[in-house]
């Protein structure tokens, strides 16, 4: 059965609703998002699994349940009984969002913490995905141990695919973040940056020069996503755009590049060409961002996945 696994932390999200001061509660996070919508675009004989790590109070069971229902594994879910999970309330303006966090008790934390957990979650993946968050939440030795642990991964074939989700307010410094960002490059195939974080915290030029930096880092695939504008594509030493059809009405871009990351990877995974798979991730972005919060349904039918 053909596996991927994404790794990071799952929190619970409080979205708000067309009334204000009124929300939902669901659950969210960057790589369980991709996760998710991965679910719904690969067929079912592939196994998604979520790798992160939660509490044993009632508020991780309810999520554990929410992850199970949707059909996202969790045997690769750490139980902490002195911990919990995180939560995030988002604002909205103009569509785009802010973020609040409670995060600091989160279990995820601790999900990286035994090189015999990661390795065992890795196991004949036929891909893994983490992102600069999955970093950041982590303390510096289990940040060493998850790079090792994809390292190896990686020397046995296995593939690792990392979104650097640019976060500083989650680093100790931008130092710290810049550099454990290219030390988690150095380790991946595919890189799916956001090029407004990139120009921002890396002083990139272009897209172009995203794409070069991450490519003299290692990656042998490099995905630069620029908001609603074109797509860069790096593979090897050839560059391509990619067209981006204009979105009329976005309501909340919470979900946008781990949406088009799910898209992207359930085409490309199949052996879709790289077009193809850029305009599966396009499809579904442009239908999560029509609508309010993290997780929300999509016709997979105007998603092009295989």
């Amino acid at each position: 059965m053909p596996r991927i696994v994404t790794a990071g932390e799952c929190m619970v999200e409080m979205s708000p609703l067309a009334e204000p001061g009124t929300f939902r509660m669901g659950y969210a996070g960057d790589s369980f998002n991709t996760g998710w919508y991965l679910r719904h675009c690969l067929p079912a004989e592939w196994q998604v699994d979520y790798l992160t790590a939660v509490g044993t109070d009632a508020v991780s069971d309810e999520m554990l349940a929410f992850m199970a229902a949707s059909g996202v594994g969790t045997d690769h879910v750490a139980r902490r009984a002195d911990k919990t999970v995180g939560l995030y309330l988002i604002e909205l303006a103009g569509g785009e969002r802010s973020f609040s966090y409670w995060r600091g008790d989160s279990a995820a934390r601790t999900f990286a913490r035994e090189a015999g957990w990661l390795r065992s979650a890795f196991a004949d993946a036929d891909c893994v995905l983490i992102s600069g968050i999955t970093l950041a939440i982590l303390i510096p030795e289990d940040r060493e141990r998850l790079l090792a642990a994809l390292s190896d991964y990686r020397q046995t074939g296995g593939c690792v695919a990392f979104d650097p989700n640019l976060r500083p307010r989650l680093w100790a410094s931008e130092r710290e973040m810049t550099e454990w960002i290219e030390r988690a490059a150095a380790v991946s195939d595919l890189v799916l940056p956001s090029y407004e974080d990139e120009a921002r915290w890396f002083a990139d030029r272009d897209p172009e020069a995203t794409a070069a930096r991450y490519a003299g880092l290692g990656a042998s695939l490099v995905v630069v996503k620029d908001g609603g504008k074109d797509v860069l594509v790096r593979s090897g030493e050839k560059t391509s755009w990619c067209v981006v059809e204009p979105v009329a009405d976005v309501v909340d871009t919470t979900a946008a590049g781990d949406s088009f990351n799910a898209g992207f990877l359930a085409a490309w995974l199949q052996g879709s060409d790289l077009d193809v798979s850029v305009r599966s991730g396009t499809a579904l972005a442009a239908q999560v961002i029509g609508q309010r919060g993290a997780l929300v349904p999509v016709d997979i039918a105007r998603v092009v996945t295989g």
